[in-house]
């Protein structure tokens, strides 16, 4: 499992399911204020812009999630544009090898690794993949 699968799980949840039982659980329903069928978009714009796998997962609210992880430990540092602080936040590997084979997984190559214009690219890069894969990203954590 790489990376970028690790911090994807711990956002969307993904690794609790698995961790309380060994097996993946069902999908989580997702609530709208609105539940009628035409609150939800066609499907063609959905799968459009999103990886066959996203087009089959829920969306997850990035913004929220974070938010609510950073507030139950009292912080959470500058994760919102950090990959270093994101990555601690997530309880994951923040060292600059890891983040040079996250780099490595998403192809970026700006600046020289763990350089501030290396280390906010990588950033950029996570939550562009996240959006790609079901994530709702705010554009606060976009820049």
């Amino acid at each position: 499992m790489g990376i970028f699968s690790k911090i994807r799980d711990k956002i969307f949840g993904h690794d609790d399911q698995k961790a309380s039982n060994g097996a993946p659980a069902p999908a989580p329903k997702i609530q709208t204020a609105n539940p009628t069928p035409a609150a939800t978009p066609p499907a063609s714009t959905a799968t459009a812009t999103a990886s066959p796998e996203a087009a089959s997962l829920p969306q997850v609210d990035v913004g929220a999630v974070l938010s609510a992880m950073a507030d139950a430990k009292g912080g959470g540092g500058n994760y919102q544009s950090s990959i270093v602080d994101l990555l601690k936040l997530l309880d994951l590997d923040s060292s600059l090898a890891a983040r040079k084979e996250l780099a490595d997984e998403l192809a970026v190559h700006e600046g020289a690794a763990g350089s501030a214009e290396h280390n906010i690219a990588l950033h950029r890069a996570v939550m562009a993949k996240l959006a790609e894969n079901g994530g709702v990203v705010p554009d606060s954590l976009r820049d």
